[in-house]
């Protein structure tokens, strides 16, 4: 029979909070995201997009998760944003609203928050992952895909633009010549093909993405939280300056770092060959 104090770890090792379109999972110090519309191949709709965004937010402020594991439930990853509805009221509506671009201007702000989260975060593409689904992939930091998973821009099946980074990021990701086929073809290609591209990092097999994703996110999360937060800033506005000006803000938040907490933690771990207890600070 299981003890008390045996009954409080496993409560504390796995924390689920239900929800309308996302499963939201604490396991130990990673939060796993879980698109949860699996019927509508987990299409973005304006309730799962404004759940994403708290689900992000309350990641950023609680300081036991140190990584975000985003993934869908059934065949899909995301199939991208899910327009009928916002286009029927907008045929319908002749007054001055505008529901899709309201509804557009909900997607992009949910990926941008997404973007300049300050933990790690990775996309576990379990399935098809086109359109807004693609753009969800690339705003986070790392994708392990599943052998089976496709992975496609396809706006242009359908006479839509991109508003989240399909025509922007794609390719700074993959570079102009692959992103044009992608988005000028609407094809969709498998995930292995992508590793060579720099877009996808690892493809495992299906049965082994939730495992694989989380030996990787709990190697990352056993990292100095600040060193990682301090990383990923200078990675995105490295990449926005030319090389002299990246390796001079590089030095700055080094001379910043070098009087924390966890750089004197980590040296003393190093010298006394013990595992370093990181703080954030």
């Amino acid at each position: 029979m299981a003890s008390a104090a045996d009954h409080h770890t496993n409560k504390q090792a796995l924390k689920m909070q239900p929800s309308l379109t996302i499963r939201f999972e604490q396991r130990g110090a990673v939060a796993w995201i879980t698109l949860n519309r699996p019927d509508a191949m987990n299409a973005l709709s304006e309730s799962m997009c404004a759940e994403l965004r708290n689900a992000t937010e309350r990641c950023e402020r609680d300081p036991a998760i140190r990584v975000i594991v985003l993934t869908g439930a059934g065949r899909a990853f995301c199939a991208g944003a899910d327009l009928k509805g916002v286009f029927e009221s907008s045929a319908g509506d002749p007054g001055p609203s505008d529901p899709m671009g309201e509804f557009l201007d909900l997607v992009g702000g949910m990926m941008d928050r997404l973007r300049v989260c300050p933990k790690p975060t990775i996309a576990a593409l379990n399935g098809l992952t086109m359109a807004g689904g693609l753009e969800l992939a690339m705003a986070c930091d790392l994708i392990v895909a599943a052998e089976s998973a496709r992975i496609g821009d396809a706006h242009a099946n359908f006479g839509v633009f991109p508003g989240a980074g399909g025509a922007a990021i794609l390719p700074r990701r993959i570079g102009a010549t692959a992103a044009k086929y992608l988005l000028f073809t609407g094809d969709t290609m498998p995930a292995r093909e992508l590793v060579p591209l720099g877009l996808v990092n690892r493809v495992v097999p299906d049965a082994e993405l939730a495992s694989e994703v989380e030996k990787i996110a709990l190697r990352i999360a056993s990292k100095s939280p600040l060193v990682l937060r301090r990383m990923k800033q200078v990675v995105a506005d490295g990449l926005e300056q030319p090389q002299a000006s990246a390796l001079r803000l590089e030095r700055l938040v080094l001379d910043a770092h070098r009087h924390s907490h966890d750089i004197q933690e980590g040296l003393a771990a190093f010298v006394g060959k013990r595992t370093p207890d990181f703080k954030g600070y």
